[in-house]
């Protein structure tokens, strides 16, 4: 059966040097995102695209045999298996190559996974055995770090909120955790019912040690219950800032929302259907750093996570002990 045309509200108006999206670009449903890629890409959100500077993402959808190979250019990037295994090649620009065998795993509910960094001016191949979906997190940047292995064991897995705020978030590219250039991504797994994202935060000015500048790219995926797809909804309200960003959308299973400025969330997941969303993040500054600002008519609710419990259902999952190649 063919789905119903989702709609959501997005507008933007371009800041100073800053080509704007056409209304409703915030919002890339799937099937949109589809049909503008160029395959093997079911998603390539770029700083072209995005009309912005830095932040990428792209999904890689590879069937059993299957292998890519691209250029990374002026972009750092990470190879993050979102189901199934694969091998990454890298050839630096200085002619060094690596092998990663990254272990990956069946799906974004069910384990924390190794990874494999690129260092920008690098070429990559990523090709799998059984197929898969990776997800390429990018950033452009100006340094050249070497290509890493992240073993899934060493992926700080955090809990955050308390209640029905509850949420687990795998801080595989952190700030702190992971060296990057100015690349920070993250996952987030927020059970079936849960607000997450909250309370609604900004991150769309430089102010020393109180707010970094960074654009954030949101992609969902969201768990089938009795045989049932799943849905959500993201919120993200004008700041004050940039371009006054305003989005409601229902997002369903590989819909991505595109977040240049203001106060997002909540991300609110459907009850019965658990919600699964990777963040990328990267900004102008000169600090690779998350600091963030809560909105003022809801930053209260911090207050009360103290006396409350978190959520029994989380984790969701445990990193492994030990590397898992």
């Amino acid at each position: 059966m063919t789905p119903a045309p989702r709609t959501s509200h997005g507008e933007s108006t371009g800041g100073a040097g800053r080509p704007a999206p056409q209304e409703g670009t915030h919002h890339l449903t799937a099937a949109r995102a589809a049909a503008s890629a160029s395959r093997p890409y079911v998603l390539d959100v770029s700083p072209e695209s995005a009309g912005w500077g830095y932040s990428s993402l792209r999904v890689l959808e590879l069937p059993p045999g299957g292998a890519h190979t691209f250029e990374a250019g002026g972009s750092e990037w990470i190879v993050l298996p979102l189901s199934g295994g694969c091998e990454v090649v890298v050839t630096e620009a200085g002619g060094g190559v690596s092998r990663f065998a990254l272990a990956g795993r069946a799906d974004v509910f069910h384990g924390v996974t190794d990874f494999a960094y690129l260092p920008r001016d690098s070429r990559a191949t990523v090709a799998t055995r059984e197929g898969g979906r990776f997800a390429l997190t990018g950033a452009r940047c100006e340094n050249r770090l070497p290509a890493r292995y992240g073993p899934a064991a060493g992926v700080p897995v955090e809990l955050r909120g308390a209640g029905s705020c509850s949420r687990q978030v795998n801080n595989f590219g952190a700030a702190g955790v992971f060296a990057c250039d100015r690349l920070i991504a993250v996952e987030v797994l927020t059970p079936g019912g849960n607000w997450s994202s909250y309370p609604p935060h900004k991150h769309d000015e430089c102010r020393p040690g109180q707010e970094s500048e960074l654009e954030e790219v949101y992609y969902f995926e969201i768990a089938e219950a009795a045989g049932r797809p799943g849905l959500g909804y993201q919120r993200v309200t004008p700041s004050g800032n940039g371009r006054g960003t305003d989005v409601l959308a229902e997002v369903r299973h590989g819909d991505t929302v595109l977040i240049p400025d203001g106060w997002h969330g909540p991300s609110v997941a459907a009850p019965g259907h658990d919600m699964y969303y990777l963040n990328v993040m990267a900004g102008p500054g000169a600090e690779r750093a998350w600091l963030i600002c809560d909105h003022p008519d809801h930053g209260w609710i911090r207050d009360t996570w103290a006396g409350c419990e978190v959520d029994p259902r989380l984790p969701l999952y445990r990193a492994p002990e030990g590397d898992q190649r």
